[in-house]
């Protein structure tokens, strides 16, 4: 008990400094009070200006991020595991990827634009181009997320496949473990701690391009445009409301692959 009323006293620090300055500086569009920001927040299914809720921005960043994480980690993984179990495909890989991956991904934005467009998932089936869901998923937000959440889920995969013991390869190819064999029954699960670390610094980093990506011009909907577009209303409380959920949410994404390790742990052990 003491310890969450610890850990309670730095936010109520904190909240009580901003309702102070709020209040004694009375400009709710540089720094709104915090009744303001609760009223959003108690509200999330309502429409916000004319950008929609903040449950429906919600859902379709969350569907964003999934789809641009679910496609970095189907490349990342295999290629991880290919780089970490053989020296040739290192040696080939190894440094373009390592040229590439100091660049920030939103350095990336002007050529994703160039290449992308505001297309969207839609245009890939004509039949169904009046959705709004899919129209709003564009694949240069996409891409954005994928050069985010690729690298670290690489980098983690790599390592957990050189992290494995030599003993443990020969001795599976004594016993006749070879190509698909090796790697279902000993690479992939001696290596599985280390890739979802990577998956969950991977799901992070993609999570925080989502914003970002969102800001782009085609964009229409998610958390980021919401945030965006309130700040052009000069409406700081949907702009703050906004932030809070992003946080919310990647906190919870976060806690939820960490709690997916211990669980693995445990039953490693």
């Amino acid at each position: 008990m003491m310890q969450f009323l610890y850990a309670l006293l730095l936010p109520a620090a904190f909240l009580g400094v901003w309702q102070a300055l709020a209040v004694g500086l009375g400009k709710p569009a540089v720094l709104p009070r915090l009744e303001d920001i609760g009223l959003v927040l108690a509200h999330p299914a309502e429409m916000v200006l004319i950008s929609g809720s903040l449950v429906e921005g919600m859902l379709i960043s969350l569907l964003r991020v999934s789809l641009g994480f679910t496609l970095a980690a189907l490349v990342a993984v295999p290629l991880g595991m290919l780089m970490g179990h053989s020296r040739i495909a290192n040696k080939l890989l190894d440094p373009t990827l390592e040229l590439l991956r100091p660049i920030p991904p939103l350095a990336w934005v002007p050529l994703v634009l160039a290449w992308f467009g505001i297309r969207g998932l839609s245009d890939l089936i004509p039949a169904l181009s009046g959705s709004v869901i899919l129209s709003s998923i564009q694949f240069s937000a996409l891409a954005i997320i994928f050069i985010g959440a690729f690298f670290p889920i690489l980098l983690s995969t790599v390592q957990g496949v050189r992290g494995i013991p030599v003993e443990y390869l020969e001795s599976a190819r004594t016993m006749g473990a070879d190509g698909f064999t090796l790697l279902r029954k000993v690479l992939f699960p001696a290596s599985m701690p280390a890739i979802l670390t990577g998956l969950r610094i991977g799901l992070g980093v993609g999570w925080m391009c989502l914003v970002a990506a969102e800001m782009m011009p085609g964009s229409s909907a998610g958390i980021g445009y919401l945030i965006w577009y309130a700040y052009e209303m000069f409406r700081t409380d949907v702009v703050v409301a906004g932030i809070i959920v992003i946080g919310v949410i990647g906190f919870g994404m976060d806690r939820g692959f960490r709690r997916l390790e211990r669980a693995l742990a445990r039953q490693g052990g």
